[in-house]
């Protein structure tokens, strides 16, 4: 496998990073090397698939690969060793066994060097750990000594000082339904609180208190059908279980708590973009914008901006801690877009101040990228304003939810010619009908219709792009 001796050659473990902010985990999608191959400083090794993007994985050093921890399908908890790479060194460097390193409590300058911006938080080493991690007994906290006594084939504790294992959406989850995370029995992997389980603790809360039982009751109460359902009944050849992780498991979890955090409010408008139309087939020939995606999304970005623009108090977000309105002097304006590992919303930092060419090439840029799935976890943060196309389906148009942390969002019908009054006329005109949905807190009905006003009337006229701007 390599021409190295055990004197000549040491084990270095290149454990998973943290590709995002706060994330816990990734899933290996796959590797680019093999045990026995030869790696450089800045090589891909891998790709995994975070719960906001897929990733490329650098190795931070030379030499050659002594063992793959991990199969291609597994989800890996941040901080922990993945590859393990035999490089040139002493022989007091050699490790006796290529086994994942334990989690080093107290040691932050030792952490792998990975590239900037892949590298692993000093809190990590308090993460949970997976199953199969080696954990020194004197660093084991009281929660993870529940989840191997469990795994050992013990009862856990019933009940525990430390802080009961979940994961971000969940918490976020347990306290929009004001549900105590510490009065909910787990049924997630190694002890942790799922949705399922907070929902489960809320049922009972939320039905009548029924009087005291002094006799036996006849029969127990049945549980409910989608928390349990027998294995036996489902048949391969008539379903299909797709397991929801990565992309997909973030965009329902970010879903289901924006639809149930923020007062949501939608609004349409049906517009003549005849004009708009003709606008775009003008600008294809524009010798400044050629190379470059010239179509109605483009100039609806630019009318949405400039709709911003007379109307800022639409740009904002709800801060619930600090009970306060946060009003941005910038738009980073996101765009909703489909791949085949799920909805993905990328964002054109700073597009306000971008002139129409400078908005199109960013717009070929981030649809481009998103297709080919390298879309970066920092491309899909501090989004401030959304765009969702759902007219490319043939779709009039929807009820969009919003983007977690945003004010507002646009959704965008077909276009398709129409019978409509034209200079007291009935004719064939292209026609759209636009949905703004926003979040009641902190956008009135005023303004809302204002912002889709302007848009529509930009759209209508487009020669107000020029007067508004």
């Amino acid at each position: 496998m390599t021409t190295m001796t055990q004197a000549e050659a040491s084990v270095r473990e290149f454990k998973m990073p943290d590709v995002g902010e706060g994330l816990t985990e990734a899933e290996i999608l796959k590797w680019y090397v093999q045990p026995g191959d030869t790696v450089t400083d800045g090589q891909v090794v891998c790709e995994v698939e975070t719960a906001k993007a897929a990733v490329e994985l650098p190795i931070p050093y030379d030499g050659v690969v002594h063992e793959l921890r991990f199969p291609e399908g597994t989800t890996v908890a941040v901080g922990t060793s993945i590859i393990a790479v035999a490089v040139a060194g002493s022989a007091a460097e050699a490790r006796p066994e290529p086994k994942p390193e334990p989690v080093e409590e107290a040691k932050p300058a030792a952490r792998t060097p990975v590239l900037v911006g892949y590298g692993v938080s000093t809190s990590a080493t308090k993460r949970r750990p997976r199953k199969g991690a080696e954990i020194p007994a004197q660093e084991a906290s009281a929660a993870t000594a529940a989840v191997q006594a469990e795994l050992n084939g013990h009862a856990p504790a019933v009940a525990s000082p430390s802080r009961p294992l979940a994961k971000p959406p969940v918490r976020k989850l347990a306290k929009d339904l004001g549900v105590d995370l510490a009065t909910v029995t787990p049924s997630g992997p190694d002890g942790i609180i799922t949705r399922e389980d907070v929902h489960a603790a809320l049922a009972p809360a939320q039905a009548p208190a029924p009087e005291p039982v002094q006799t036996p009751a006849p029969a127990p109460t049945p549980v409910p059908a989608a928390l349990s359902v027998p294995s036996a009944t489902y048949d391969s050849t008539r379903e299909t279980r797709i397991p929801v992780k990565g992309v997909r498991r973030a965009t329902a979890a970010a879903m289901v708590g924006s639809a149930f955090t923020a007062p949501h409010v939608t609004e349409f408008v049906t517009v003549d973009v005849t004009r708009t139309m003709k606008l775009v087939e003008e600008l294809k020939q524009d010798k400044e914008l050629q190379g470059l995606r010239v179509n109605p999304l483009l100039l609806i970005a630019k009318a949405l901006l400039v709709a911003i623009k007379r109307n800022p108090d639409i740009n904002a977000s709800w801060d619930e801690a600090a009970q306060e309105i946060v009003l941005k002097h910038y738009v980073n304006l996101g765009i909703a877009a489909a791949t085949p590992r799920g909805l993905i919303v990328p964002n054109i930092k700073d597009a306000h101040v971008k002139t129409l060419p400078q908005l199109a090439d960013s717009l070929g840029e981030l649809v481009s990228t998103a297709r080919d799935g390298k879309t970066s976890p920092a491309a899909m943060q501090g989004g401030t304003v959304t765009i969702t196309n759902v007219g490319v389906f043939g779709i009039d148009t929807g009820t969009p939810i919003l983007n977690p942390g945003e004010s507002a969002i646009l959704a965008i019908g077909t276009i398709k010619l129409q019978p409509w009054v034209h200079k007291g006329k009935v004719k064939p005109r292209q026609v759209t009908t636009l949905a703004l949905s926003f979040d009641h807190r902190l956008v009135d009905g005023e303004l809302g219709s204002k912002v889709l006003a302007d848009v529509a009337a930009i759209l209508e006229q487009p020669k107000r792009l020029i007067t508004w701007a």
